[in-house]
């Protein structure tokens, strides 16, 4: 099995930032406030930019166009991950 690891730090691989990605997180935060990726040296950051913006994240393209209740949802997530 081959992974491939997005943050070395805590072992989170791209699989798993996809899977956060698919359960509403849609930002670094929100990756980071789920699995921790991207909160110790930050290298990863940037990385996990990358897949978010090729379309990781599901609902992306839905708060990109002004659907509200992706804006909710996403203020929502926001919110608990703070």
């Amino acid at each position: 099995m081959n992974r491939v690891y997005v943050c070395s730090c805590f072992g989170i691989t791209e699989k798993q930032v996809r899977e956060h990605a698919d359960s509403g997180a849609c930002t670094p935060r929100q990756i980071a406030g789920a699995c921790k990726a991207g909160t110790d040296c930050g290298s990863c950051v940037r990385r996990i930019q990358m897949l978010l913006g090729r379309g990781a994240c599901p609902r992306r393209e839905l708060v990109d166009q002004g659907d509200p209740t992706a804006l909710v949802a996403d203020a929502a997530l926001t919110a608990e991950a703070a």
